[in-house]
């Protein structure tokens, strides 16, 4: 990977906050979405990255198998009450939309995998549509990693519902790009679409089925809303009759959970791209990341070295227990640590986004930055 400094585009605000990048700076000088510079990746690399996520999804396939062979639900802080729905979801093989592996190359060229973002990734417009745009504009010869808008007509095509309700937190500016872009792909496949605030759904107890503002049922909903919230909330038990399909499905709790990345080390220690990891302290000596079970955008993570504090984000999570993991074995790039966003869609390898900071932990003001293809 090369770090290029580049001049960005005149006028560029105007363009992605047209493209739906209506966040796209914190302040005047802290760009989100930052083209002042890029990275270069040849195509061997990227070769790497989409056989590494193939290999990765089968081996989660393959971790979920064994979960719930062996009954592995402490492992991973599921309640019990929640087992058969997410089982049930996981043998009738419910259907799922998108995810993200969150991966970077060590200093030997593997990529290796931090974590995956399986229920509620988001930067997904930037990777989708803004950088391929920027790429159309600066570098019109080169190509990018990125079938991602094709790639989700097709899913929702063969997905097949008839009409889909898209709910999301109000006010939750990432959220709500997030929701609006897949929405567009959604009618792009020929369905019927509804937007609503999460807040909204609603439940009728004679239809038994939840419904929207105007009373409609609601067969099938989007939701950008983790499972682990979803299920502490006073509805779960109506998610558990069953009478909507959400995506992502619920047994996803597993792949986004980070408990998993310990039992897919327990499970396949021999594959290149997994991290050492363990629930429990003490089994990587004085030098690792320590994550919570549950949380997002780097918070509450922290980067022991030499048994010291070198970096930590603050935030709300770590009451279901942390793991442990190796420090993956990459380098600064010109002062700045570049985290690749390998998308999957359908169950197959999409696209790619970065984003990157001056800190090694990637937190939500870590900027996103485009790519290309080079030689």
């Amino acid at each position: 990977m090369i770090r290029h400094r580049v001049e960005p585009r005149k006028g560029w605000e105007e363009t992605v906050r047209g493209q739906g990048l209506l966040w796209h700076s914190d302040g005047e000088t802290s760009p989100y979405w930052d083209e002042s510079v890029c990275y270069e990746l040849n195509p061997g690399e990227i070769a790497r990255l989409e056989l590494t996520a193939g290999e990765l999804h089968a081996l989660y396939i393959d971790t979920t198998e064994r979960v719930i062979r062996e009954k592995r639900w402490k492992d991973l802080c599921i309640p019990e009450e929640h087992v058969p729905m997410i089982v049930k979801a996981w043998e009738e093989e419910e259907f799922t939309l998108y995810g993200r592996f969150d991966m970077v190359f060590d200093v030997y060229g593997r990529p290796r995998l931090l974590e995956y973002n399986a229920d509620t990734p988001t930067a997904l417009l930037e990777a989708a549509v803004v950088q391929w745009f920027w790429l159309k504009d600066t570098k019109p010869g080169r190509d990018q990693f990125n079938a991602l808008h094709e790639r989700l007509v097709a899913a929702w095509e063969r997905f097949g519902a008839r009409a889909v309700h898209f709910a999301s937190i109000a006010d939750a500016w990432e959220d709500e790009m997030t929701v609006a872009y897949l929405e567009e792909t959604c009618r792009q496949a020929g369905c019927d679409t509804v937007r609503m605030p999460l807040p909204a759904i609603g439940w009728d107890d004679d239809l038994q089925h939840f419904i929207d503002e105007q009373d409609r049922i609601m067969e099938t909903c989007f939701k950008l809303y983790p499972w682990e919230w979803m299920l502490r909330d006073e509805f779960a038990r109506h998610i558990r009759a069953g009478k909507c399909r959400f995506l992502e499905p619920p047994w996803k709790l597993l792949w986004s959970n980070k408990a998993m990345l310990a039992l897919m080390w327990e499970y396949h220690m021999e594959h290149p791209a997994l991290l050492q990891c363990y629930r429990a302290p003490g089994l990587l000596g004085d030098t690792f990341v320590k994550k919570p079970v549950f949380s997002r955008e780097g918070a509450n993570v922290e980067i022991h070295r030499a048994g010291q504090v070198e970096a930590s984000e603050s935030g709300p999570y770590g009451s279901e227990g942390f793991i442990y993991q190796e420090l993956a074995g990459n380098e600064a790039i010109d002062g700045h640590w570049p985290v690749l966003g390998v998308w999957m869609v359908d169950g197959e390898c999409a696209g790619l986004g970065i984003r990157e900071d001056s800190r090694r932990i990637t937190g939500n003001r870590s900027r996103f930055v485009p790519h290309f293809i080079g030689d």
